[in-house]
């Protein structure tokens, strides 16, 4: 055999740190935001905030300033304009936002009492996951083995005790083991990733699949994460550990770099909080032309490239402080693309949201339309959980008040005449229902539910309990009292 060396060009997708940092300051509140910022701004030179006397935005900083970017980082460092924030890795979103328009001030009505009346606490996981799976297309039988699977789930995210739980759930629901792991299957594909793993192994297994097949590393990487095989990370002999694996050592390294940044607790970043106020990313107004949707501007400090530094870059020789300044810069270009990402990616899911939902904001809650990720996702040809990612712990401030992006999100409700109706739509008829009964004669589920039906919409009493108790209304015979 003829040995020889050649050159081939190909193309990997490839897990970056800018890829995770886009992914990360997708789903962080406003709060977490600002304090990002706030991080950037302190460790990385090349960044600054716009005090407004030199009007150079994030965007045009980074045009403006493209040519001398390449010259200073060469061919080599160069970064892509667009990050794609998937789940998936594939689907990068090429969108830009709609025009801005002016925010709401202090001075505008009831502005300061919407935010210092609303509290936010962070949610905890078993919320999560279960407005997750109120989501998913479960049958009803799977929904409740669901409810009984995330009840197990650990603050970490794991779970630990299906060796106990599973043999419960195929003897109370009277099925097959394999269908009790179907349900699971699909838990361990909701947010975040890697949960209800039932051990640490699985758990990184559940994080490796869903990466594209070709990232590098990912094959070695899922035979290292296996049960019997975890141990052997702590092997200082890698030369041995890359012999028995059949694998060379570079591939093994690539694989242990991999393997690190996953999550070993998925449910950590749902560790309870302290509450804090509520602030707005998008404002909702109504115009003489319909609904506009906008950015809060005033959420975190604009944020531009520093035109002193980037000009020392421009008259720098190849030393210790130019390779500093070329690394902050490199830096400071991926901040400012993955927050422009993040913004951008937010007006969208917005603007969706608020053409959707168009009745509930002239009408109100009765008026709200069935809605799940899936509609948003499509519609958007983005994934899923770049949807869920969107809208955890963002508000929306309307006319009607300020809601959680999420709260726009509900199940929907077959009615008599083959539509659907929205479960939000429904408590809120539940609630009138309530405030105009009688007192001495209050409605029960079961009238609840005929009086829903006379409306076209057809729910079992229990349906009706479990809206009842969400609203916090007690059961009839606690809302009875006499009239004198």
């Amino acid at each position: 055999m003829k040995q020889g060396l050649s050159l081939n060009l190909s193309q990997t997708l490839t897990m970056t740190p800018a890829l995770q940092q886009a992914i990360r300051m997708l789903q962080l509140s406003t709060l977490d935001l600002k304090t990002e910022i706030q991080d950037a701004l302190e460790s990385n030179v090349m960044l600054e905030a716009d005090d407004g006397h030199d009007e150079i935005d994030t965007n045009a900083a980074i045009e403006a300033q493209k040519s001398e970017r390449e010259q200073a980082s060469g061919k080599d460092g160069e970064i892509p304009e667009n990050l794609p924030v998937d789940a998936d890795w594939n689907d990068i979103y090429a969108g830009s936002a709609a025009p801005a328009a002016p925010a709401p001030t202090a001075d505008d009505e009831d502005y300061w009492d919407y935010r210092q009346a609303n509290l936010s606490s962070t949610p905890d996981l078993h919320a999560h996951l279960t407005w997750q799976a109120d989501m998913h297309p479960f049958t009803p039988e799977q929904r409740a083995i669901a409810a009984v699977i995330i009840d197990a789930i650990d603050s970490n995210g794991l779970l630990l005790d299906w060796d106990d739980i599973g043999p419960g759930i195929v003897d109370e629901f009277e099925i097959a083991p394999a269908q009790a792991e179907a349900v699971l299957r699909q838990i361990q594909d909701f947010d975040p990733p890697g949960v209800a793993g039932r051990n640490l192994a699985e758990c990184l297994a559940i994080q490796l699949r869903g990466l594209p097949a070709d990232v590098p590393g990912r094959e070695v990487a899922l035979t290292l994460v296996d049960r019997e095989s975890l141990e052997q990370l702590a092997d200082p002999n890698r030369d041995a550990l890359a012999r028995r694996l059949s694998v060379t050592r570079a591939d093994l390294e690539t694989a242990i770099e991999l393997i690190q940044t996953l999550q070993p607790h998925p449910g950590e970043a749902f560790s309870q909080h302290e509450s804090d106020y509520v602030i707005p990313e998008v404002f909702v107004t109504r115009t003489a032309n319909g609904w506009h949707v906008a950015l809060n501007a005033d959420i975190a400090p604009r944020l531009r490239i520093n035109s002193q530094y980037l000009a020392l870059i421009k008259r720098a020789d190849k030393s210790a402080d130019q390779t500093t300044l070329k690394s902050h810069l490199q830096e400071a270009r991926f901040f400012l693309n993955s927050l422009k990402s993040r913004n951008d990616t937010l007006l969208e899911v917005a603007h969706c949201i608020v053409e959707a939902q168009r009745a509930f904001l002239e009408y109100g809650e009765e008026a709200m339309k069935p809605l799940v990720l899936r509609d948003v996702a499509e519609q958007l040809d983005i994934h899923e959980s770049t949807v869920s990612r969107a809208t955890a712990n963002k508000y929306m401030q309307t006319p009607r008040g300020i809601f959680e992006l999420k709260y726009f999100f509900s199940s929907h409700v077959s009615t008599t005449d083959g539509g659907s109706a929205s479960a939000t739509a429904i408590q809120a008829m539940i609630k009138r229902m309530v405030a105009g009964e009688a007192p001495n004669k209050p409605l029960s589920d079961s009238k609840l539910a005929e009086a829903l039906l006379d409306n076209g919409i057809q729910v079992a009493r229990r349906t009706v309990a479990k809206y009842r108790e969400a609203l916090s209304i007690p059961p009839s015979h606690e809302r009875r009292r006499k009239v004198s």
